[in-house]
């Protein structure tokens, strides 16, 4: 099963797709640093590259420019000629949509991509896809009708779909993250039996470990007095695959090669220090408690996450960490620290990605057996 890329930012939610029975052969990205950090990552990992190649380009070329148009309809055509499916994955840029930040949904330059990209699944009739957003698109409501009108663009255009809106803590990431996730599949790879309606009876909990009932439920550790460099040992009944502590420890954060790449912050250290450690109800500045998951990974604009345990902010193997990336994934060193923590922060956690592949990959090979 080969799967077209687009808004792949630096490939967190690709190499959840590559580890799982898929195969990126085409990955499309605007901003010319994401697409090196991409590259970069890979050569580190040791994989492959595409073999439709890499474009620094807007994904509106393929819909307006006949060069572009053609070479990508002779791509696709490629695969299916093969006997394999085609399947795009993407998740357009969100600020318009998301709840903290522009607002200008469907009118701005970032919520435009969302139909540019509803409309080349339209064009080019991948026989699947998953579209990723913020919740902000599927929650709010002058949003919400904007994402109906592009689902029934899709049903028209010949696709079954199924949506969930999914907290990345649910797949296992130490990060309470939520995203709006919607899988299409062309109806005529369904039986009779399932084509009917608009809908597809997906599984999506199949690879899901928790709920976020059971989250709430455990005894999370309140905020603590800031300890330079103290320990603190981890409380009973809490599991620990969810805590930021685990992540850095399975990542080797403190020698792992993106570990000296921090912002330091004009407020300085007496400021750093003024912060409780899991004091993360400040609009900027939270800090982090290693016996507890993240708050999302956002880390642009006025958002200053604080190490759990040292005066300084968090750095990018530790972002990289709490993303729940393997401790291999690396980030150019020459990147500077903006790109860094902005394509961290734009990025779908690894394994919130590899737990949605399986599942994507286990449904399929299921269609296949009953047709």
């Amino acid at each position: 099963m080969k799967i077209f890329s687009f808004f792949s930012g630096s490939g967190f939610l690709d190499l959840g797709f590559e580890t799982n029975g898929f195969e990126i052969v085409f990955v499309n990205e605007i901003d010319p640093e994401f697409m090196r950090a991409y590259q970069y990552s890979r050569q580190q990992i040791g994989m492959n590259p595409p073999v439709y190649g890499y474009d620094n380009g807007d994904i509106n070329a393929f819909l307006n420019e006949e060069t572009k148009r053609n070479e990508l309809i002779n791509n696709i055509n490629a695969v299916k000629d093969s006997g394999e499916l085609v399947g795009f994955i993407g998740g357009p840029p969100c600020p318009d949509f998301s709840v903290g930040g522009k607002n200008r949904g469907r009118e701005g330059e970032n919520g435009k991509l969302s139909l540019s990209y509803i409309n080349l699944i339209i064009q080019r009739q991948p026989d699947f896809f998953l579209f990723e957003n913020v919740k902000g698109l599927w929650k709010t409501k002058r949003h919400r009708q904007f994402y109906d009108e592009l689902k029934i663009m899709l049903h028209n255009a010949g696709y079954k779909t199924t949506e969930k809106l999914v907290n990345a803590l649910e797949f296992g990431v130490p990060q309470d993250r939520e995203r709006i996730l919607l899988f299409g599949v062309k109806s005529e790879l369904l039986d009779n039996s399932r084509r009917g309606g608009t809908l597809v009876d997906f599984p999506w909990q199949s690879r899901q470990i928790y709920t976020m009932e059971d989250i709430n439920r455990y005894d999370w550790p309140e905020p603590q007095d800031f300890l330079e460099g103290g320990e603190r040992p981890m409380p009973s009944g809490i599991p620990r695959e969810l805590t930021v502590q685990h992540w850095f420890e399975t990542n080797h954060v403190n020698t792992h090669p993106n570990a000296k790449h921090y912002f330091t912050p004009r407020a300085g250290l007496p400021k750093m220090q003024r912060y409780q450690e899991g004091d993360s109800s400040k609009k900027s500045y939270k800090r982090l408690h290693r016996w507890r998951y993240s708050p999302t990974a956002a880390y642009g604009n006025n958002e200053v996450h604080l190490h759990p345990y040292y005066a300084r902010r968090l750095s990018v193997a530790e972002v990289l960490a709490i993303q729940s990336l393997p401790e291999n994934f690396v980030l150019p060193p020459d990147m500077s620290l903006t790109s860094m923590f902005k394509t961290i922060g734009n990025g779908v956690p690894y394994i919130l990605s590899s737990g949605i592949a399986r599942t994507i990959n286990d449904y399929l090979l299921e269609l296949n057996v009953r047709n």
